[in-house]
């Protein structure tokens, strides 16, 4: 890692934190800390689960207990078993809980125009786009990637997802069980793995690798939502396959795409792929691609 990089970081985040005054217990001047704060912005009006507030927030269940009993104790929040299954908390905002989110948006707007009023307005223009930037990388170095069984609930969402999209995008429309691989389920160890992408917990994409014995490995049902494309993960997707493919000892990674993957066939092309003969009789297949694994 670059120790310029890491330094340029930490700039970043000393001034961040200054300027928004996340260091102060008096966030936007009311009596509580930034973290109180958000967590007032993550509840939804019709309750959110805490489990789930914790995980989107990355917070450790100690700390966000501690959070949500002071918002409590204040009376702005209700924190209850969900009916039938008690196991799971819900939290609930107050009418005094609405009033004061309500109050903090209107204070952090007043904020986001103090940090841009001394700027003209090219300089606006260039920090707000530049703040995209940063949200959009900070967002994509945020997705984690696990090897899961293709058999659990997040793997099959994803796969149910991935193939209404093709349903849709096919001419002739997707059925699975006419493909090569009917199930998923043959992507298990040792006949293969699959990876599942989660941001803040919630299912992103999903690919998969069959590594059949005695010949070239192969991507498999590889996809991304729609709301977490644009940060990267088709690509970070290939070079975690490479990777493991090349741990397990193969020299020739192949895939095969449809025609309307327009962009997945570009994608593969930018990737070092190169394309090839027809390697095997799958009905949607248009495309054929394999690269050499050094």
């Amino acid at each position: 890692m670059d120790e310029g990089q890491i330094g340029g970081v930490r700039r970043f985040n000393r001034t961040v934190t200054e300027r928004v005054g996340v260091l102060h217990d008096n966030y936007l001047g009311r009596d509580r800390p930034f973290g109180q704060a958000r967590l007032l912005w993550e509840i939804d009006d019709a309750g959110t689960d805490v489990r789930g507030l914790r995980d989107r927030l990355g917070l450790d269940s100690g700390y966000t207990s501690r959070l949500l009993r002071s918002l409590e104790d204040g009376g702005l929040v209700t924190v209850e078993p969900r009916d039938g299954d008690r196991r799971v908390r819900t939290v609930r905002l107050t009418d005094a809980g609405r009033a004061e989110r309500a109050l903090l948006d209107r204070r952090s707007d007043q904020l986001a125009a103090s940090l841009l009023a001394p700027l003209n307005a090219a300089q606006r223009t260039r920090l707000v786009t530049a703040m995209a930037e940063v949200d959009r990388l900070l967002t994509a170095a945020t997705v984690t990637l696990d090897a899961v069984d293709p058999g659990h609930p997040d793997a099959q969402w994803c796969l149910r997802a991935y193939f209404t999209e093709l349903q849709d995008a096919f001419d002739t429309g997707f059925d699975p069980a006419r493909s090569l691989l009917p199930d998923a389920g043959a992507l298990r160890p040792p006949h293969g793995l699959f990876v599942l992408a989660r941001l803040h917990g919630e299912p992103v994409g999903c690919a998969g690798l069959k590594l059949p014995q005695g010949a070239p490995a192969e991507i498999k049902r590889m996809w991304v939502a729609p709301g977490a494309r644009g940060l990267g993960l088709a690509r970070r997707f290939l070079g975690e396959l490479e990777d493991r493919a090349r741990a397990h000892g193969c020299e020739l990674l192949r895939l095969d795409t449809n025609r309307t993957l327009t962009a997945a066939v570009a994608l593969y092309r930018s990737h070092g792929f190169e394309e090839v003969p027809a390697f095997n009789d799958e009905p949607y297949a248009h495309h054929w691609f394999e690269k050499r694994l050094r």
